[in-house]
């Protein structure tokens, strides 16, 4: 029986190996850039595409549109004159992506997702390229389109299109560590540490990454064991006064602007905290909203067979993949405070699952 999963050989056309490779070695200035508030997969695929390209002697850099996690500066350190934040200075970064002569995407499939910064992006006449494995890419905003959904993340994706570069040869041991770091790195963050979304080639590239010398324990210590003291505090505050769980199986817990300033909450502080409720064999769905000024930011996870992608288009005015999404409630737009998000996910969860 032929296995439903894609092989790398299925995934890449080499005449899009061949015209990456001409377009990389025509450029003299290349910009990275990935998706608002950037996770170890943007981060890691990134950091990967940075110290490629610098390994080869190219003037490139990496583009965030906002800071990253605190638990992923461990890989940004090194390349501290190589990274710009679009947030803390866009006057200087927009020069730079303007007087760029080729722009790579990774880890998001369309410019919104980048925020301000993709809509410089958008405008500048530069070459561009798309590496992401999210659903419905906007294909013809780019000249070469890297996309396909089963891998586990871009990083995997990205290994694959390393991989087959002419220079690399399907040998891992060519890569830069640093490169080889930062891809097991998005690769395990965006998997939670191979709990989800993981394919045979996911395996492999775990595999060959450890075999051409990448350290996995500082990898886990650093994404998973560095937090502050306060994550543990507000994990509990979230489980014992926050978490709900519904007739309908799905699981919902709210943090709000209160909770967020009594407990110091930064960027990736709440990282993984969606996925704690699926333990629970009753639950079929868990969905974490965090407020953001107008808005709430929505993770939403769910067990095989309940569609997260789905209930984040109709819902959630976002999508993602069919087990792992992310969106957003616009308040007063979906609902008129933030004081009425429980029954708003009461109400549609129970539509949703009841169909």
């Amino acid at each position: 029986m032929r296995s439903k999963y894609k092989t790398e050989m299925n995934i890449l056309d080499q005449r899009d190996i061949s015209s990456l490779t001409r377009l990389i070695g025509d450029a003299s200035n290349v910009t990275i850039i990935v998706h608002i508030h950037p996770d170890g997969d943007a981060v890691g695929s990134g950091i990967a595409m940075l110290a490629y390209l610098s390994s080869i002697g190219k003037d490139a850099v990496l583009v965030l549109p906002d800071s990253c996690p605190a638990s992923l500066t461990f890989l940004t350190e090194r390349y501290r004159d190589k990274v710009m934040v679009y947030e803390e200075n866009p006057g200087q970064v927009s020069d730079k992506i303007m007087s760029g002569d080729l722009i790579i995407c990774q880890d998001f499939n369309s410019f919104a997702r980048a925020g301000d910064a993709g809509e410089k992006v958008a405008a500048c006449s530069a070459g561009k390229i798309l590496i992401d494995h999210h659903l419905d890419p906007d294909r013809s905003c780019f000249d070469l389109c890297f996309s396909e959904t089963e891998v586990s993340s871009t990083a995997e994706l990205l290994y694959n299109i390393l991989m087959s570069l002419p220079e690399i040869g399907h040998d891992a041991r060519k890569l830069p560590l640093d490169t080889a770091t930062a891809l097991m790195t998005g690769m395990t963050t965006d998997t939670n540490n191979f709990a989800n979304s993981v394919f045979p080639g996911t395996l492999t590239m775990a595999s060959e990454l450890l075999a051409a010398g990448v350290d996995r324990d500082m990898i886990l210590e650093n994404t998973f064991n560095s937090y502050k003291e306060s994550r543990i505090h507000l994990m509990g505050y979230l489980l014992d006064r926050c978490i709900r769980i519904t007739p309908d199986g799905v699981a919902y817990m709210i943090l709000k602007k209160t909770a967020i300033r009594k407990f110091s909450v930064q960027d990736g502080d709440t990282e993984g905290f969606v996925n704690i409720p699926l333990c629970a064999g009753n639950v079929k769905m868990s969905i974490f909203l965090k407020e953001d000024g107008d808005r709430f930011r929505v993770s939403i996870r769910s067990k095989k067979g309940i569609s997260a992608n789905r209930i984040a288009k109709e819902f959630f005015n976002g999508g993602g993949h069919e087990l792992a999404s992310g969106g957003k409630l616009m308040i007063p737009d979906d609902v008129k405070n933030a004081g009425e998000a429980a029954a708003y996910i009461e109400k549609v969860t129970h539509i949703f699952m009841n169909r």
